[in-house]
């Protein structure tokens, strides 16, 4: 579920009184209003490898931790706060500044971390925190239990250091729509605390790979408060374009634009959406449809200069919430941004005057969640840099689409392609220097609709190319590339077993895959694959038994930096967990624990 669904939640009581939904793409979202008891399913097995059954549950997302130097850090809390009937209020605000107790600049690292828990019942709610304007974090909460649950949120924020150190107070934000009644009791008390790095002399390694160069400015690209929601900007169809205007200091000669995305209500599964003409020839109603195609469109006074075409992140309520007991969906705790280099634009907007970024979604329903900053690299010894836009191209999108469908059944299969590129240069004190971006896309769904559109089997794939290349008109060319491939598979059925009771059945696949070089040389390699299976015995809205079980292997290479993790679990039980730091001779990880300095995993 994920976001503020007030209606939804008011219903959810009554979506399964009689029957089920009659197809299976509604199956995903009636799943998520699911309601849970607050005593175990009969043949759940609810505890951890190393707590009683009346401990708190700890939930994780499985990463590589972060990184960090030897040196102490400085200590700063910059919010407490417990967050029970939120929905529809302004974000809880706080005031901050550089504690005055953290006098060390610059700080070779930065972390945020996020610590909450709850007790009772209550859906996944979607959660943003900013400062200054500037998103830092886009999360989802953990579904609580009875018994308390526990979840901690760790994000390198090192690249927002410019922001971290302004010497002015600014304003943190942070929203997470809850609802709190008789029925959903769950209130999140969350602490926000904040770990500065002093240097320590050695130079770290980057373990997420590429350049790790900080902006000296970052503007946001967000709504400006006061706001009863999110700072977000909600596009709620095809047709809607978000707009910000900003205005840019006259002696950048770098920017980069990072996006934040996450898709909510009849889009939380726009991946296993079906087409209008099925819903059409069925005369299906409440049923989200525009297909499962999606893109997010970025654009610069009305000329595209980028996209995004996301990983599909499940929340903890998502598909099967049995799904997600201890062990998160990937990405559901950080949801992932997307950078997107505009300095070959610079030559358009280096002229003091206002410039406008507008956000779309190809085929949206209501409701995605968009916002972004804006990175910027100063020439401290310019006033002013000048810059030209040599070219800018985007390919229209290419899309097809074959099916055969007879009533409810039937096969579906889409393919989708795209380019953007864009050229310019910048001259500062650094030289005159042309900038090239480019990205390439391609996507790929297959979709198998059966027992009477009750089973949905989904097959997804994302093709994700970007580079970016500079060059001095006497020197070599310097490029970065990263590579990413998203998979997304997902099995669905639901039985009638009578008397107001039906089996709901899942199996997911979820695959992020990054390779990350520059200049030629591979820096990191990613590999995260996620496989779960469900089952869940349903009676008039409330599960009375079920099994969700989960299998994660996550593989990281970096240039002196390795990191393995092989776990699985079944609810709420951790049946292995394997880990290891040190690669061996041919780059890999391997399970030879030895000690070194890590951001602390969470204890299980």
């Amino acid at each position: 579920m994920a976001a503020s669904r007030l209606p939804l939640l008011l219903l959810s009581l009554f979506f399964f009184s009689n029957s089920f939904p009659s197809t299976a793409n509604n199956n995903l979202h009636k799943a998520s209003n699911f309601l849970l008891p607050q005593s175990p399913p009969p043949i759940s097995t609810l505890s951890t490898t190393t707590t009683t059954a009346t401990s708190p549950t700890v939930y994780f997302e499985v990463k590589a931790p972060i990184h960090v130097p030897t040196s102490k850090p400085c200590i700063h809390t910059v919010l407490r706060h417990d967050f029970a009937y939120t929905y529809g209020k302004s974000p809880v605000l706080a005031n901050y500044t550089l504690p005055s107790h953290c006098p060390s600049q610059p700080f070779s690292k930065i972390v945020l971390e996020w610590n909450a828990t709850s007790k009772g019942r209550q859906f996944d709610r979607i959660f943003g925190v900013w400062l200054g304007g500037v998103e830092l974090l886009r999360s989802c909460s953990a579904e609580p239990r009875a018994t308390g649950i526990f979840w901690s949120v760790q994000k390198d924020v090192t690249r927002y250091h410019s922001l971290f150190v302004k010497n002015e107070t600014q304003q943190l934000a942070v929203y997470l729509g809850n609802l709190v009644d008789s029925t959903y009791t769950g209130v999140y008390h969350v602490n926000l605390t904040l770990y500065f790095y002093p240097a320590d002399g050695k130079k770290l390694s980057n373990l997420h790979g590429g350049h790790d160069s900080k902006a000296d400015l970052i503007l946001p690209i967000s709504r400006n408060l006061p706001l009863n929601d999110g700072l977000w900007f909600e596009i709620k169809n095809s047709t809607d374009t978000q707009l910000k205007e900003f205005v840019i200091p006259r002696n950048v000669y770098r920017a980069v634009l990072e996006v934040y995305v996450s898709f909510h209500e009849n889009d939380e599964f726009w991946n296993t959406n079906f087409y209008n003409e099925y819903i059409t020839a069925n005369n299906l109603t409440d049923t989200p449809g525009n297909g499962p195609f999606r893109e997010v469109v970025v654009s610069l006074d009305g000329d595209i200069v980028g996209a995004v075409w996301p990983f599909t992140v499940i929340f903890t309520g998502g598909v099967n919430p049995l799904l997600w007991r201890p062990i998160t969906a990937i990405g559901s705790f950080d949801l992932p941004s997307y950078d997107i280099e505009i300095t070959p634009f610079l030559g358009s907007m280096l002229d003091g005057k206002t410039h406008k970024l507008g956000f779309s979604v190809t085929n949206a329903l209501n409701v995605w969640y968009v916002d972004a900053n804006l990175h910027l690299w100063l020439d401290s010894k310019s006033e002013r840099t000048e810059g030209k836009v040599l070219k800018r191209e985007s390919n229209p999108l290419a899309f097809s689409v074959v099916f055969n469908f007879t009533d409810l059944d039937g096969k579906f299969l889409a393919a989708a392609r795209r380019s953007i590129s864009s050229s310019g240069w910048v001259k500062s004190s650094f030289g005159k220097i042309t900038t090239r971006f480019n990205q390439h896309f391609s996507y790929n769904n297959s979709m198998e609709l059966g027992n009477e559109g009750n089973l949905q089997i989904v097959n997804q794939t994302i093709n994700f190319t970007d580079s970016v290349s500079f060059q001095k008109l006497t020197s070599s060319v310097h490029s970065f590339k990263s590579h990413k491939f998203f998979e997304v598979d997902l099995y669905s059925n639901l039985f009638d077993r009578g008397n107001g009771t039906s089996l709901y059945e899942t199996n997911v696949t979820l695959g992020f895959n990054e390779k990350k070089s520059k200049d030629g040389a591979r820096t990191s390699s990613l590999k995260n694959l996620q496989k779960a299976q469900g089952k869940m015995l349903v009676k008039n809205n409330l599960v009375i038994s079920g099994v969700g079980s989960t299998q994660q292997a996550y593989k990281f290479v970096g240039s002196n930096s390795c990191y393995f993790r092989n776990i699985s679990s079944s609810n709420y039980t951790i049946l292995y967990d394997k880990l290891g730091f040190k690669c061996n001779k041919k780059g890999q990880p391997h399970l030879n624990l030895e000690h070194s300095r890590w951001w602390p995993l969470p204890s299980i």
